[in-house]
This record gives structure tokens, C-alpha cells and sequence, in this order.
């Protein structure tokens, strides 16, 4: 399974981005899916994840919102919408894949990453 994250880049405090990642490999809809992010001199952090038929989503508090993770089986895509970014926000956001399903929260449940893309909020 690969999965190839984008959609990061630069944008001021208050805007919005959406991030997408594409998974290819295996069946899209066997996965779980979640984003986490990583800041300058911090751990890795759960935001999102989404159920394997998309009926199921959970956030973390901070995000809670704020952002919206949803997916897309015809195009083996899994997006997170993020709106209203201040700094705190500002991170490299990974997605991961997890074969088994439940509130997965701890980045340790998920089976595939993929290289992050950097999201830098300007205050």
C-alpha cells in the first residue's frame, strides 16, 4: 500500500487548505484512514480519522470544528479539509492507513504512512 499526501503550503492565519491523499496497492475501502501531524520540536499528534465506509469520523479536540476528514472510494482519496488555521496549526500532516478499525487514535494502530506535506500558518 502506498500513500502519497499533498496539498500543503503556506497560508495565513484565519484561511483555509485542503489536504488529499491518494492510496494505491490495495483495496481503498479495507482501510481505516487518519491524519496526524507533526510540529517543529513535537510528537507526532492524532487529528482525524475516518471509518472505512466513511460513515464515522473523530477529531481531536483542538481541530474539532475546524477541519473536516472525508473520502472518496472512485478515487482511492482521503482529503482533510481545513479551515479557520492559526499558527498552532502550522506542522507536517501525514496520513496513515490502518487495517483494523475502531477509534484509532494512537499513530502506533495504523499499518501505512506516508510522506507528510508541510503546512505553515502565517499570523
Amino acid at each position: 500500500v502506498q500513500l502519497q499526501a499533498y496539498g500543503g503550503g503556506l497560508v495565513q492565519a484565519g484561511g483555509s487548505l485542503r489536504l488529499s491523499c491518494a492510496v494505491s496497492g490495495r483495496t481503498f475501502s479495507s482501510y481505516q484512514m487518519g491524519w496526524f501531524r507533526q510540529a517543529p520540536g513535537k510528537e507526532r499528534e492524532f487529528v482525524a480519522t475516518i471509518s472505512r465506509t466513511g460513515g464515522s469520523t473523530y477529531y481531536a479536540d483542538s481541530v474539532k470544528g475546524r477541519f473536516t476528514i472525508s473520502r472518496d472510494s472512485a478515487k482511492n482519496t482521503v482529503y482533510l479539509q481545513m479551515n479557520s488555521l492559526n499558527a498552532e496549526d502550522t506542522a507536517v500532516y501525514y496520513c496513515a492507513a490502518a487495517s483494523r478499525f475502531g477509534t484509532l487514535l494512537v499513530a502506533g494502530l495504523y499499518d501505512y504512512w506516508g510522506h507528510g506535506t508541510l503546512v505553515t500558518v502565517s499570523s
